[in-house]
């Protein structure tokens, strides 16, 4: 075949395979002398999807150096990144080198070490292309395969998040491209899909998020986090041939064929049309019983080797677990949804509910009883050869002979190409600035979607099922005060350690710096964990970017720019990066050839250990009389804030993304001290709608607040800044008067400003 025949070939089996890799597929099989059969190029496609190989983080960039300031030049040596991966993520956590880091990029989520006992795992996926077009089942399978990912590390899952990001629900139907949903159906859809999943498997949802943007219409995002755990030293990764091919849980349908192919391309308006059968079907009580199931397996050491059936179905769980090994498989003993199934279908469904493990021959029939006891279906696939050839037949008929590496190792790297704008920063227009009433701004800003509550979401998930969660999504005497994070104790556990999870994200931030951006999310993630009790020093991060097409010179500057600022970032704060995941391709090209990309998006989630539960602060107010505190040295600005997009920029102020901190780092250190000393009443970080909001969310408990009459001149700034202006590495903490001087002794050193006390009537006097 020519190049325009492969291209076509392609793009006619949706494989989202481009030129470089389909010669590498011409020319492999012109050395085995012989044709590929369409179960092999399947295989191979879903192998080599940008979804399951991250094919853009391991690219090598070049990238356009004509606009770029010296500075920019001496950060890309020889203005090339090759690999981001290794250049900057990966390599973050290996010069890092924490030694309470377990297991981080080379399984199913990160570990780290909860204590001597246990350890706790955390994993974030991504579910957008299946969301966009069928928002429950892509939101419902997102939740699902999620959780499965920290089965598939050994461990008992024991807390979900979920971080959304919307088209705005009031956008006019007139408004919403041509072949997709209206965002107010995606986001009814996707509330619900989460919803379903973790409430019928009995897994609290704890922490999240709701974002909107405009350029989110077509492109939702749906970022699924689990967490989990498991005693020390049970989870076994390595296989040996002659190991039985065990798969537990689901049937085999079409659901779900192609998927990870079709989330590796931009959609356009005959997307759901074509890629509808790409979005899978959950089924959760059959995954809980699985889980139930893979507990007692893993604790009587009945298998070897452990991974989820995801993205590309067996060809994907299989295939990467006999990658070094090889195996032999007979698709004539999958259990069928229903009749008519091609083999490849068999090889390549994402039929949810499904797990593979490696198991013994002398442990197979323990396995087979302890499933019979718990009716969960268990089907044996075949063996591990030793040979390094993935052999795939149904019955005695062969349909793939691949050299493992090939499969595993064949794909070319790809060369892209990276540049800033063209016509300089991204920019958001904001209206022509005219001061506000101050009292009016904060009524504004507080129903702001960014700010505003979303009790009216968070209500419909169970975050107390499982009896561990310690702070919830909302708390305080009324239940009614939005957290930094969530903090939970797992059920297994003695002591009073817990765990925290926070997360954070800013899509405007993103539009304006992605440099900034980055930073700002890392140290939001971190700070958000140590206002509830958090040890700075023994909290992980995750990274989850999410962009538009990586074959655009602008998509990719972002990316780097985001990447470098997370090497850079996590340096300071000494938080490696334990597992991660990228989405590309966020991206709608309408019928009238107009592409819509929604803003660089990266989400950082944390998970910090907790030393002591009876110090978790909570951010709502908790006593009358208390003196309130700012710590860290603000530095506010106006870029990408929630003030700017109501009222403009104010006169004189900054419009840029609010700078990095380096000094962060040791004042959570300091803070975290007086945390767990007793001496914080609460604590609640400044984020979006700046000091106004952060002080009117604490004040939801009942208590109130009032603010010195020179508070502006004790921060450095005007009064309108002071309170809207949105800055990085700065918290609002309470604490009792009898306690201050300890607290201002103990944070000597640190930048700290008393700038009011509560007070008896609820409400924020301003």
């Amino acid at each position: 075949m020519n190049d325009e025949e492969l291209l076509a070939l392609s793009n006619e089996r949706r494989a989202a395979l481009d030129i470089y890799e389909m010669r590498a597929i011409r020319e492999f099989y012109k050395t085995e002398k012989r044709p590929c059969t369409d179960a092999e190029f399947e295989t191979i496609a879903q192998t080599w999807s940008e979804h399951c190989v991250h094919k853009t983080f391991k690219a090598k960039i070049d990238i356009d150096g004509t606009s770029l300031t010296e500075e920019q030049k001496k950060a890309y040596p020889g203005l090339c990144v090759n690999s981001i991966i290794k250049t900057y993520i990966k390599k973050a956590t290996d010069d890092i080198d924490a030694p309470w880091v377990l297991s981080s990029f080379v399984d199913n989520a990160g570990i780290i070490e909860f204590d001597e006992k246990y350890e706790v795992s955390f994993k974030a996926e991504t579910h957008n292309h299946p969301s966009a077009i069928e928002p429950f089942g892509g939101a419902n399978t997102g939740v699902g395969g999620v959780i499965r990912d920290v089965m598939g590390v050994s461990a008992r899952p024991f807390a979900v998040t979920d971080v959304l990001c919307f088209g705005h629900p009031d956008t006019p139907a007139e408004n919403v491209p041509k072949g997709t949903l209206h965002p107010k159906r995606i986001i009814s859809g996707v509330i619900e899909g989460v919803k379903d999943y973790g409430n019928k498997m009995g897994i609290p949802t704890v922490n999240g998020g709701v974002h909107y943007h405009e350029a989110y219409a077509s492109n939702p995002l749906v970022y699924c986090g689990c967490a989990g755990i498991a005693p020390r030293g049970k989870h076994r990764t390595k296989p040996s041939a002659g190991d039985h091919i065990i798969s537990l849980g689901g049937k085999t349908g079409r659901d779900g064929l192609r998927g990870a192919t079709f989330s590796s391309m931009v959609m356009d308006a005959s997307t759901g049309d074509v890629a509808g059968s790409s979005v899978q079907i959950g089924e959760p009580i059959i995954q809980k019983k699985v889980a139930e199931v893979l507990i007692d397996a893993r604790d009587q050491g009945l298998y070897s080797a452990i991974t989820d059936c995801g993205a590309g179905g067996y060809s994907s769980a299989v295939g990467e677990m006999a990658s070094a090994l090889g195996c032999d498989v007979d698709l004539a003993k999958i259990p069928v949804k229903y009749q008519g199934l091609a083999p490849w279908e068999l090889w390549l469904s994402e039929a949810q509910e499904r797990m593979v493990i490696a198991v013994p021959n002398d442990k197979l029939e323990a396995l087979q009883k302890l499933c019979d006891a718990n009716d969960v279906e268990l089907t044996n696939l075949g063996r591990f050869t030793g040979d390094a050839v993935l052999r795939v037949r149904f019955g005695e008929k062969e349909i793939i002979n691949l050299s493992c590496g090939f499969l595993h190792s064949g794909p070319p790297q790809r060369k892209l190409k990276a540049a800033p704008p063209k016509d300089g920063k991204p920019f958001i227009k904001y209206p022509e600035y005219k001061e506000p009433d101050l009292n009016a701004a904060l009524k504004a800003v507080i129903n702001h979607h960014a700010v505003n509550s979303k009790e009216d979401i968070v209500r419909l998930y169970d975050h107390e099922v499982q009896g561990g969660t310690v702070l919830r999504p909302y708390d305080g005497p009324e239940g009614n005060v939005p957290q930094d994070a969530a903090v939970i104790k797992p059920m297994e556990t003695e002591g009073k350690k817990a765990v925290a999870i926070s997360n954070a994200l800013n899509p405007r931030q993103g539009l304006l710096d992605p440099y900034a951006a980055a930073a700002s999310a890392i140290d939001e993630a971190v700070r958000n964990a140590v206002a509830a009790g958090a040890d700075p020093e023994k909290t992980a991060i995750l990274d989850n970017f999410c962009l538009g097409d990586p074959n655009r010179p602008e998509t990719m500057w972002a990316l780097i720019e985001m990447a470098r600022s997370c090497y850079n970032t996590a340096l300071v704060f000494k938080t490696p990066f334990i597992s991660g995941k990228d989405s590309f391709n966020n991206e709608y090209l309408s019928s009238e050839g107009k592409r819509v990309s929604i803003p660089p998006s990266l989400l950082i989630s944390a998970m910090g250990i907790v030393p002591d539960i009876g110090r978790v602060p909570g951010s709502d107010f908790k006593k009358e009389g208390s003196a309130i505190y700012l710590v860290g040295k603000p530095q506010f600005s106006f870029g990408g804030s929630v003030f700017a997009e109501l009222f403009g920029i104010p006169s004189g102020e900054s419009a840029a993304v609010p700078p990095f901190k380096k000094e962060a780092a040791e004042l959570y250190k300091k803070l975290h001290s007086n945390i767990m000393k007793g001496l914080v009443l609460s604590c609640h970080d400044l984020s979006e709608g700046g000091l106004a909001a952060a002080l009117y969310e604490m004040c939801l408990s009942g208590i109130g607040a009032e603010l010195k009459e020179d508070f502006h001149t004790r921060l450095g700034a005007s009064k309108i800044a002071s309170l809207f202006g949105e800055t990085t590495g700065c918290l609002l903490v309470e604490i009792k008067e009898e306690n201050r001087s300890a607290f201002e002794k103990e944070m000597e050193g640190a930048s700290i400003y008393e700038i009011g006390k509560t007070c008896g009537k609820a409400g924020l006097k301003l």
